[in-house]
């Protein structure tokens, strides 16, 4: 017979906590402690299978399914998006975390919409695309088998954004920006992609006269030939005098790659110095625009069909059409 609880007295047989974290207890000699989670819905969800009883429903809880999902589901998402989700994440479990699964319904989504609306549309559409993640994942898991509560909820109308940059404003940023920024403003605009995809060229990306280069958000891959000002701009790179030097294109000059926290407050620092508003990501838009050529720019940006290229472009400098007469 095993000894009396000195504590957790509503905690169930062969569950028990020691320090942080609960264990499972096995019921013979030798004793066998199992670690479960230093969660205690958690631990009671691991708990439930091991002793063939079903799990109580205080183990259903959104926060539940947010660590397992962070643990299992996080790690082959990108860094932005990690980023993103966690602040987002942050925001649900304020409202969520302690609600049965079960217990949220589509009245209480909106209930959430709305209050979020207020104040952010655009984060509000976002964190409720990753509370229905969340609810599909928890359908996968076995932890619900009700409907999703955010089918049939609209999202706020979002407008993507039509900021075209002009030749001069660029270079204005330029000549106020650190080199490191400069390296990365003409790399973005001569291969048209994204702040992320840029800081993480390394020098072995060269090869076979052309940059290589994976996209982190779609996972396309492409060529881009290193010729004319894309060539200049590699050399002018490779040929600046440093400490140290790194696999990283983009590096200060002590050899360090830039990060985006870095890119971001010497591009803003520079912006203002030039008293031009504009965002690193518009770049992008720019270098799909000047191409003056939409399949070009469709190859460049690795778009998967014409129309979104189209979209891409037309938003930023409009339609050019004929006048009546």
């Amino acid at each position: 017979m095993g000894r009396r609880r000195q504590g957790n007295y509503d905690d169930p047989p062969r569950f028990h906590k020691k320090g942080k974290v609960w264990y499972h207890v096995s019921g013979t000699l030798p004793w066998l402690w199992t670690k479960l989670s230093s969660d205690r819905a958690e631990a009671l969800w691991l708990w439930a299978p091991r002793e063939g009883v079903r799990e109580d429903d205080s183990t259903k809880l959104l926060s539940v399914v947010a660590r397992r999902d962070v643990r299992d589901v996080y790690p082959a998402k990108s860094v932005q998006t990690r980023l993103d989700n966690d602040k987002e994440l942050a925001n649900l479990l304020k409202v969520f975390a302690h609600i049965p699964i079960d217990a949220i319904a589509p009245m209480h989504i909106c209930e959430y919409m709305d209050m979020r609306g207020q104040v952010a549309k655009v984060r509000a559409n976002r964190e409720k695309a990753l509370f229905s993640h969340l609810f599909n994942k928890a359908r996968e898991w076995g932890y619900t088998a009700t409907q999703n509560p955010c089918q049939g909820v609209k999202g706020f109308k979002e407008t993507g954004r039509s900021r075209y940059i002009t030749d001069v404003e660029f270079d204005q940023v330029k000549a106020q920006a650190h080199f490191t920024v400069v390296d990365a403003m003409d790399l973005a605009l001569l291969t048209g992609q994204r702040p992320a995809d840029v800081l993480k060229l390394k020098r072995t990306d060269i090869r076979d006269g052309a940059l290589w280069i994976v996209q982190n958000k779609t996972g396309a891959r492409l060529g881009i030939e290193i010729t004319g000002e894309l060539a200049s701009t590699i050399t002018r790179i490779n040929e600046r005098p440093r400490r140290a030097i790194s696999a990283y294109l983009i590096q200060d000059e002590n050899g360090q790659p830039l990060t985006q926290c870095a890119l971001r407050s010497r591009f803003d620092k520079a912006r203002t110095l030039a008293k031009v508003n504009f965002q690193f990501r518009d770049i992008r838009a720019k270098a799909a625009t000047d191409t003056g050529d939409l399949a070009h720019s469709q190859k460049l940006l690795a778009h998967r069909n014409r129309d979104m290229t189209e979209h891409y472009v037309r938003s930023r400098v409009g339609e050019r059409v004929k006048p009546l007469r």
